[in-house]
């Protein structure tokens, strides 16, 4: 259907194609130069306090919105999503940079990206259709909580050197700590969401990170002056140089290529590259392309709704894939469409990818020439910023309202989802997640199929019937899940030595299991000496049994075209017995 072929398509550069081909002209290379300077600028502070909660230094981050920024906007399938580090990675990323390190991460990364590439040429693309809002509800909120706990450390000044692997260790230790906070680490967050909160409300056109950021920074300093310690990116982190000298914060350097298996692992060496730690790393990196997979997805969907046009979701996964198989190579960290940034260039008037490759020239930008100012930038305030990012990606709203209206099911999925994301991980999560969605799902459906006695219904068989026959109407799909049961129940009618019509018109699908079910019931009947006519069967089941060569048993099963000529047989039968 053409109306779905954004479904199934599948070229490099797709977005950028079409919009080349319906005319591009200087009007709207200026509206993505506007776009792209904008979310160029509300990206740089968003991509280093990501690196950091990821648990990589901050200028990882910008690499990745340089690079992937712009390699996938040039080779993906989406005109509006802009790429780089995202807050739902940081729960898979964070564990997988503290086991292995950067190198173990970028590895993790290149290897998702060829994953990415797979579903792209398989054109799986259209699976998104096929994940429940209660399992993505579920995960997202969950990456929340878990991104929230991770910021507490910085938000309070708390003196840490490592946390715990699981959530539930965390949220103990740092309930322990809390005696030793530092109050100008907590003045400067304080100050920092406090902006964040109130600023949308003055209506001004300037994302309110910006002047959080600005405001936190100031604070900070004006505390650093005074003798009270609050960290900031310059004093937690440092760089060397090529030439040996050092420096604090991050380096002012273009992102270099580097095998990403050279790139230091938990121990400081280089994590090489071997068979066996391949295989360490595809749980991860399937749980990351899976992940990068369904949000880019659903923010290309959510773009689809803001704009009007249509995406290639496969194509969208191959410039993903593609993107997180050549970052890593330069120095970047898992990237995926972001939807903030997306939704924030499509309100600045873009109209192209353009924009999000003037974005990734604005990000690096800023690595070369403000170097030396984003170190100034309070650790305090970065955790404040994500704390912000971690209560909009949570949809708490949503959320609620799910957990008010939504059948029990639904909800039994999304707090599976929920608890598993904070306490077990996120591939667990998903994965259990849409197993219970499809279990609960075939349940529903199966209870659906219902046989009723329409024997008096004059509106359907018309006259009377002889006393030993009765006429069934099932009315469902007869799948694994419901055709033992329905036939269970018609078994009980055979034993009583009552003949059967059954009326299947309202029956959709017949598969293996029902098939099964229904040959068992035949055999059933033979052993009873009763009769089953069955009548007005659709052209999938009529299928099934044709395929399977079911044939009339003669004395015991019979088949019809419709239930007026069951019932004629049925009483042309009654009547040569009497005569006889």
């Amino acid at each position: 259907m053409p109306h779905r072929a954004h479904l199934f398509s599948l070229r490099p550069a797709h977005a950028l194609r079409e919009v080349m081909a319906e005319g591009y002209d200087p009007r709207k290379l200026v509206r993505d130069l506007l776009a792209g300077i904008t979310v160029g600028i509300i990206a740089i502070p968003l991509a280093m306090a990501l690196a950091i909660a990821s648990g990589v230094p901050p200028q990882y981050g910008l690499y990745t919105a340089i690079i992937a920024g712009f390699v996938i906007a040039l080779t993906g399938g989406s005109r509006f999503s802009i790429s780089g580090p995202t807050a739902a990675f940081v729960v898979i990323l964070y564990p997988i940079a503290q086991r292995y390190g950067l190198g173990g991460l970028l590895l993790a990364t290149v290897m998702s990206g060829l994953i990415l590439v797979g579903l792209a040429l398989l054109r799986l693309g259209r699976l998104i259709e096929y994940i429940p809002e209660s399992v993505t509800l579920g995960f997202t909120a969950g990456i929340a909580v878990v991104i929230a706990v991770l910021q507490v450390k910085d938000a309070f000044g708390l003196p840490l050197e490592s946390m715990p692997e699981h959530t539930a260790d965390k949220v103990w230790l740092l309930a322990q700590s809390l005696p030793e906070l530092a109050w100008p680490s907590v003045c400067v967050a304080v100050a920092t969401f406090a902006v964040l909160v109130f600023w949308p409300r003055l209506r001004w056109p300037v994302p309110a990170h910006l002047p959080a950021v600005v405001v936190g920074s100031l604070i900070a300093w004006w505390l650093n002056s005074q003798g009270w310690s609050v960290d900031t990116i310059g004093s937690r982190f440092s760089y060397s140089l090529a030439d040996g000298s050092m420096g604090q914060g991050i380096p002012p350097v273009l992102p270099a290529f580097e095998w990403p298996w050279q790139r230091p692992g938990g121990d400081g060496l280089p994590v090489g590259l071997s068979w066996a730690l391949v295989i360490e790393l595809l749980p991860a990196a399937f749980a990351i392309a899976m992940l990068g997979a369904i949000e880019s997805l659903l923010c290309a969907v959510v773009l689809d709704g803001m704009s009007g046009k249509r995406h290639s979701a496969n194509s969208e996964l191959l410039g993903q894939g593609i993107g997180n198989i050549v970052t890593p190579f330069f120095g970047g960290i898992t990237a995926t469409a972001a939807l903030a940034r997306s939704a924030a260039n499509f309100k600045n008037g873009a109209v192209s990818p353009v924009s999000a490759m003037v974005h990734a020239g604005v990000v690096l930008l800023g690595l070369v020439a403000l170097a030396p100012v984003l170190a100034w930038l309070p650790m305090p305030a970065m955790a404040a910023l994500l704390l912000m990012v971690a209560w909009n990606m949570s949809e708490a709203p949503k959320a609620v309202h799910l957990l008010k209206t939504a059948p029990r099911g639904d909800i039994w999925v999304f707090l599976t989802c929920f608890s598993l994301t904070v306490l077990v991980d996120m591939v667990m999560a998903i994965t259990v997640g849409i197993l219970l969605a499809a279990v609960l799902f075939v349940k529903e459906i199966a209870e659906m199929t219902r046989v009723t006695d329409i024997s008096q219904n004059r509106k359907q068989v018309e006259g009377d019937l002889p006393e030993d026959w009765t006429v069934l109407k099932i009315n469902g799909p007869l799948f694994f899940a419901a055709a033992d049961r329905v036939f269970g129940d018609i078994a009980q009618l055979c034993q009583q030595r009552r003949n059967i019509i059954l009326y299947m018109d309202g029956v959709p699908i017949l598969d293996a299991g029902g098939l099964a079910a229904l040959e068992k019931l035949i055999a059933n009947c033979g052993r009873n000496n009763t009769r089953i006519f069955i009548a007005d069967l659709q052209f999938q089941p009529l299928k099934t049994l044709a395929r399977a060569k079911v044939k009339p048993v003669s004395g015991v099963s019979q088949y019809f075209s419709t239930l007026n000529e069951a019932l004629q047989a049925v009483r042309s039968d009654s009547l040569s017995s009497k005569l006889d």
